[in-house]
């Protein structure tokens, strides 16, 4: 099969080219390098096509994506806080380009595979989370992505085969410090000797899926039968901002305090998957624990 996947030289999307590769599948990535990393795509540079392109630039996208069996889209602006000042260039990217993969996946018929957010739901009542609840975003970030599911709904309505994939706080290896990178923050400012910044008193609840486990949904929803839906991705277990702090102040044996600063506009409050529907429908599990990974992964940091 041949898949383009967009934003495919960054965090999540480098994690699905490797997926695709090592499944034999034909993969073009498409990346305009604001935040991705050619880099990223180093072990599998040969294997792959590599587009250096907008994804508002319709008809150089037509041109790739004509002759696909599917995209995974995962090109997007992603900084919180960046998105209450560059609320256009917000709208723009993460909404227009995002009609734009839909408008091609109409015209070619083929699947798409987008990454939405848990940022949808804003601040809940109550946790965990499942797909029913009210989509309340309390940020632009969180807007846009609305914006996106809106945008699937209409085009569900034209037959076009549309998944949703709701991410929760997405952890890894190679984090972009700027994506909602609290645990590549904290690692950052540990292992140079300097106390953890926690905005808030640190009790923000979250849950946290590991990127390869998020590459491994994106496969699983192409694959399936399934032909649309929005579906939660995350671990299903909590972890408070405060905690993963001690944790890694534990793990590297240092007595230093987290520092508190005053709490972040748009930062939500508590966040927890309920993912009965995605390991139902879509058979998927996530494998790896936050904790396990940080204690394998900061002792090879700090040699």
């Amino acid at each position: 099969m041949k898949y383009v996947v967009t934003g495919g030289a960054g965090f999540i999307g480098k994690n699905i080219v490797k997926l695709l590769i090592k499944q034999n599948h034909k993969v073009e990535v498409v990346d305009n390098l604001h935040s991705g990393k050619i880099s990223n795509l180093e072990e599998v540079n040969d294997q792959i096509k590599f587009h250096n392109c907008d994804i508002l630039d319709f008809k150089k996208m037509e041109e790739i994506c004509k002759d696909v069996d599917g995209i995974f889209h995962q090109a997007a602006l992603t900084v919180v806080q960046e998105s209450y000042t560059k609320k256009e260039q917000y709208y723009k990217v993460n909404v227009e380009g995002t009609e734009n993969i839909f408008n091609l996946a109409k015209k070619y018929n083929f699947k798409v595979i987008f990454a939405s957010s848990s940022s949808i739901y804003g601040n809940t009542n109550c946790i965990p989370i499942k797909e029913n609840f009210d989509r309340n975003p309390i940020n632009p970030y969180g807007q846009t992505k609305l914006e996106d599911e809106y945008l699937a709904e209409k085009f569900w309505r034209m037959g076009v085969d549309i998944i949703g994939l709701r991410y929760f706080n997405v952890f890894g290896k190679d984090q972009n410090i700027s994506y909602a990178g609290v645990i590549t923050k904290f690692l950052d400012r540990i292992l140079k000797n300097k106390s953890p910044l926690i905005f808030g008193i640190g009790n923000q609840i979250r849950d946290f899926v590991f990127v390869e486990d998020v590459a491994q949904a994106n496969i699983h929803a192409m694959k399936s039968d399934v032909k649309k839906g929005f579906f939660n991705v995350g671990s299903g277990t909590i972890i408070s901002i405060k905690e993963i702090a001690e944790h890694m102040l534990k793990i590297t044996k240092n007595d230093m305090e987290p520092t508190y600063l005053d709490p972040l506009e748009g930062d939500i409050l508590q966040s927890q998957a309920d993912i009965q529907n995605v390991k139902n429908d879509l058979n998927w599990l996530p494998k790896k624990e936050l904790r396990e990974w940080l204690d394998e992964t900061i002792p090879q940091l700090k040699r």
